[in-house]
């Protein structure tokens, strides 16, 4: 399994528990990061002067630790920890920013790589590593990022050069958000707010309707150690003390979810009951 996400932080809020149920299904796991999430905005004061923006520019760098921290806190315990693995080596393409950003026109950020480039390189790795299954984003990248996006395009066009030589069909799922999941945790979450966060606005998170969505995985065996991979990421993610919520520096409380949702893309994908492993069919 091959999972593919734009900053560290992404794979653990979007695909944490999913991670960890198949590691603890014996399945070869790895996960792609694209960038070192230089641009992200730290939350609280201890880290606060390692920001991009008229700090030491050292984010990136410590990022890759909280990545460690939470691939570690994934990995079923008492074994080797599944290690971070970056798209060119760490640091090769810088995290994006925002469209307009002044990050955006960093020579070294990954929407100026030129698409060839890192396609390329990802259709290297899907040749030598040969996954099953393969994860990405949807075509909006989630929630609009610039990298996210880039992230779904080079992660198809790499997937389409090596379907022309490679007769093994690949799965391929889009992380995705259910929204009757979404509306449940929101009004979970709406009796304990903790102060200075609050409750999202209507569509402010994104999410889709749950006719659209093809798979639904299992994980709340998995909770617990999704919400420690969660906290590993601290510059980012804050946890609730009730361990059911978490909120990004926007401070908008968004629930943890004890199922995974998917939206199976490949060409292979047929209608029918919502698969729950992401190995069904494969012999």
């Amino acid at each position: 399994m091959l999972l593919v996400h734009a900053h560290p932080d992404d794979e653990t809020i979007m695909t944490g528990g999913t991670i960890a149920r198949y590691l603890d299904e014996g399945v070869d796991v790895r996960v792609l990061t694209f960038t070192l999430g230089e641009e992200g905005e730290v939350i609280g004061d201890r880290w606060a002067q390692l920001v991009a923006d008229g700090g030491a520019d050292q984010l990136g760098g410590f990022r890759i630790g909280e990545l460690t921290g939470a691939l570690a806190a994934l990995s079923p315990p008492g074994g080797s920890p599944v290690q971070p693995w970056f798209l060119g080596g760490a640091g090769r393409w810088r995290d994006s920013g925002m469209a307009g950003s002044a990050a955006a026109r960093h020579p070294r950020a990954l929407v100026n790589a030129g698409f060839d480039e890192p396609v390329g390189v990802l259709t290297d790795i899907l040749e030598s590593f040969a996954p099953q299954v393969v994860i990405t984003y949807d075509s909006a990248g989630t929630y609009g990022h610039p990298d996210h996006k880039l992230v779904h395009e080079v992660t198809a066009a790499a997937l389409a050069r090596v379907a022309a030589s490679r007769p093994e069909q690949i799965k391929v799922y889009e992380s995705v958000t259910e929204h009757s999941a979404l509306q449940a945790g929101l009004v979970a979450a709406a009796r304990r707010v903790r102060d200075g966060w609050r409750m999202p606005g209507p569509g402010e998170l994104p999410s889709y309707p749950d006719a659209m969505v093809t798979a639904e995985i299992d994980v709340r065996t998995q909770y617990d150690r999704k919400v420690a991979a969660l906290a590993a990421h601290a510059t980012q993610v804050t946890v609730a003390p009730s361990g059911t919520e978490y909120a990004l520096s926007n401070n908008i409380v968004q629930p943890i979810f004890g199922h995974e949702h998917f939206i199976r893309v490949d060409a292979a994908a047929v209608a029918g009951p919502r698969e729950t492993d992401l190995f069904d069919g494969i012999g």
